[in-house]
């Protein structure tokens, strides 16, 4: 069965997006089991260069990950997917994923580069520009949507 844990750096703040999460933490558990992680943000502060914020905040990530998970990065530059392809991959992905399927999303200054680099696969939400909060329901959103889309259910239509 597939396991899926997503890790997110920092809490979220709006009260609406955490509605949105819930939300869709509790349609998805209907299908797979979820984990909801959050690593503590690396505080941005003037005179601090994002290289360093990124890099801690990296660190941080990275001791959630196991070395069995199947590690997803969500960043801009990555791979799309259409709705049905996510589902798909998913689905090969539940037969052969020893540990969970561990989707990665940054903070404010998104993914240090050796995260990225660490990733299996790196995937993109759209070409548009989000913020991390909005990233994390859009992210519970079409995994939800993919399993509908796998077992033919009428939420996706």
């Amino acid at each position: 069965m597939l396991r899926i844990r997503i890790i997110v750096a920092d809490r979220t703040r709006s009260a609406f997006l955490k509605e949105g999460e819930a939300y869709y933490l509790k349609r998805l558990r209907k299908y797979v089991h979820v984990d909801w992680e959050v690593v503590k943000a690396v505080s941005i502060i003037k005179g601090k260069r994002d290289e360093e914020i990124l890099k801690e905040e990296g660190e941080l990530l990275g001791r959630k990950i196991s070395s069995k998970d199947y590690l997803v990065a969500l960043d801009r530059s990555g791979e799309l997917l259409d709705s049905e392809a996510l589902a798909r991959w998913l689905e090969r992905l539940s037969g052969r994923a020893p540990g969970a399927v561990s989707f990665v999303i940054g903070g404010p200054l998104g993914l240090s580069k050796s995260l990225l680099d660490r990733a299996q696969k790196v995937l993109s939400l759209s070409r548009l520009t989000f913020t991390h909060e909005i990233s994390r329901l859009l992210l519970l959103e079409q995994l939800y949507r993919s399993m509908t889309i796998l077992k033919g259910e009428k939420y996706h239509k």
